[in-house]
């Protein structure tokens, strides 16, 4: 059994999607980030980072519990442990690149994109024009590499499909205020759009619906979402 902490934002939404894709038979944990629940000692014991996704695999290798944070590594895990959506051998280099473009790329410049847009005071014209085209140029860039092709790596649907699928779900957010973010890129936008047609999309969107997160970003969430911009015992 997989115990899946979760909140609906887009890191989580790429395991929630790996899960059902996989077929593994696991339990949702509400976090709810906007509370502070992520902060509690009991889930710092399973993320010392305090953020979700996390996962608790209590079948895991030599019968004892593993817990997995970070949404890329989680996906490893699980793709390896299933052996399911990891590619060919000689897709690995590809697979290991490709997944870490989009963890160390994609999707933290789609969180400030995010966050100068949505959160932060006004008067950030830099920050937000910054993330905006890092995001535009990232999206340049996995369009190129999907000219002719079904998917990112190999000739199969992969973790990495499911990991940029996370982020390029959230395209309307992340570019503010474009109806359709993803005109500019004819290739990714077609890629888009098959996967996200895949069964397993709507069962994934559908993690979490039963539960009521909070919506408000006031005071405590603020303080929650982001602790580092209170001075320590504030």
């Amino acid at each position: 059994m997989i115990r899946f902490y979760f909140h609906p934002t887009p890191n989580p939404a790429k395991v929630a999607l790996l899960l059902e894709e996989t077929g593994l038979a696991y339990e949702v944990v509400p976090v709810d980030t906007s509370k502070g629940e992520q902060h509690s000692a009991a889930f710092r014991a399973i993320n010392p980072n305090g953020k979700v996704p996390a996962i608790v695999d209590t079948d895991a290798a030599g019968g004892v519990e593993a817990r997995v944070f970070d949404s890329s590594a989680i996906l490893l895990y699980l793709g390896e442990k299933t052996n399911q959506f990891m590619g060919t051998p000689a897709d690995r280099p590809e697979l290991l690149s490709w997944l870490f473009f989009i963890s160390s790329g994609l999707g933290p410049f789609s969180g400030q994109a995010v966050h100068f847009q949505y959160a932060a005071p006004e008067g950030n014209a830099y920050a937000v024009n910054r993330y905006r085209r890092e995001i535009e140029r990232h999206y340049q860039v996995l369009d190129e590499r999907l000219a002719g092709r079904e998917f990112i790596v190999g000739d199969s649907y992969s973790i990495v499909d499911i990991s940029a699928w996370g982020w390029l779900d959230r395209a309307p957010r992340v570019l503010k205020g474009e109806a359709d973010p993803l005109a500019p890129f004819p290739n990714l936008k077609r890629w888009f759009q098959a996967i996200d047609a895949r069964p397993a999309v709507g069962r994934a969107r559908a993690v979490g619906k039963d539960h009521a997160f909070k919506k408000e970003l006031d005071e405590q969430a603020r303080r929650a979402l982001f602790p580092s911009n209170y001075p320590l015992n504030a």
